[in-house]
């Protein structure tokens, strides 16, 4: 079985890292051959290329395969895109992400692939978006619809989002979870040494945040209700990870707002590192606007800590509300403050909420069983659907 897999490019998220974790599971099954193009990676969020080039034969880097709408460079990556599917020969293509999940799905459907896959990792419309960016969007989504047997979901909120604006079929969908490397996080523990490092002593209560620094993630919300919660529990901290193209009006803010002491950036960290931070948080907050289902939900319930989080496409799926964290509405700031006041005041509350989560993440969440699944899959569409004529 010859697959490629398409992605725009290989930053440090959880599309990507799903993506990565993806083919080089595959590759170790006797009877696959996986390829893997990508965009080239730029900006402050880091790059997960030198993992993927680690892998020989691996990765292709597509250099037309931008983010950003450019007709001139996408026509290039749609012309590249089928030449290397021409010249691979998959039986099946499995695209991942916006740009790559269009383009990608066209230049399959050119070069004559028998069955193609798409994940939505997101939602690439709705309410977030402008009228002309929402018309834009579902008007593509729906084109590569005709060329897509099956779509892969990382949460049924993609699926039914996607059904309602009319994209695929019911029978079409299967959910996969998002799978990671869950043993780390199970085996966190908080680090006296990283917290001192970082500027928290034992006594603080570590709220923390998994994220880009970038808009629709959340750092601004969370913002609105710190000075009242820092005024109230002045052994609170705050600590980010992740950056991103926001970080400099984030400092600002911060400073504005006199939460210089009480914010900690700690900036880009490797994924491999994330565990460690994870296990010095006491808790972990998530306010995406705009997600599949947020990677760092299941990451911090793995290390039994709670969370919060806005109910926003499929974190409900494992936010459970008063179960493995609190779900509130988007913007619900007294809310947000009442909950997050509640968790640093109550050590056991935290406890029992984030021993509910472990439980729940323990097995499935697992690469092993992510890349399985896929598997059995990829064979269900092949056996279904017969060799194409060349193109």
């Amino acid at each position: 079985m010859r697959l490629t897999h398409i992605i725009t490019r290989l930053i440090v998220g959880g599309a990507q890292e799903n993506t990565l974790a993806t083919v080089l599971g595959l590759r170790t099954r006797d009877d696959v051959e996986v390829s893997l193009l990508a965009g080239p990676t730029t900006g402050p969020e880091g790059s997960l290329e030198a993992q993927a080039a680690a892998a020989p034969g691996l990765l292709t880097i597509v250099p037309s395969l931008v983010r950003p709408v450019h007709p001139w460079r996408d026509a290039r990556a749609l012309l590249e895109l089928t030449r290397q599917l021409r010249q691979w020969r998959p039986d099946l293509v499995h695209t991942h992400s916006g740009k790559a999940g269009v383009l990608g799905r066209w230049a399959a459907h050119r070069a004559g692939v028998r069955a193609i896959v798409h994940t939505i990792h997101g939602p690439s419309f709705g309410p977030w978006q402008s009228r002309l960016g929402n018309l834009i969007f579902r008007t593509a989504e729906a084109r590569a619809a005709r060329w897509t047997s099956h779509f892969v979901s990382v949460a049924d909120a993609m699926t039914r989002q996607y059904l309602a604006a009319g994209i695929g079929r019911p029978e079409q969908y299967t959910r996969v979870l998002s799978g990671f490397d869950t043993q780390p996080y199970l085996a966190a523990k908080s680090d006296l040494a990283l917290r001192q490092r970082l500027g928290l002593g034992p006594e603080h209560v570590v709220i923390g945040k998994l994220a880009r620094l970038f808009r629709l993630k959340g750092h601004d919300d969370l913002l609105a209700v710190a000075p009242e919660l820092v005024r109230r529990h002045p052994h609170a901290r705050f600590l980010w990870v992740g950056d991103g193209p926001c970080r400099a009006r984030f400092v600002k803010r911060v400073r504005r707002l006199g939460l210089a002491n009480f914010v900690v950036l700690a900036g880009l960290v490797p994924p491999q590192e994330i565990p460690r931070y994870v296990g010095i948080m006491d808790l972990v907050v998530h306010l995406s606007r705009r997600e599949g289902l947020p990677r760092a939900l299941p990451q911090a319930l793995a290390a039994a800590r709670p969370v919060v989080a806005w109910d926003c496409d499929g974190a409900g799926e494992v936010c459970l509300d008063n179960e493995t964290g609190f779900l509130l509405r988007p913007g619900d700031w007294a809310g947000l403050r009442e909950r997050l006041s509640r968790l640093v005041e109550q050590p056991e509350l935290r406890a029992r909420l984030g021993r509910r989560g472990q439980a729940l993440v323990r097995e499935s969440f697992s690469v092993d069983r992510m890349v399985a699944t896929l598997y059995a899959l990829y064979r269900d569409l092949l056996e279904r659907t017969p060799p194409q004529p060349g193109p």
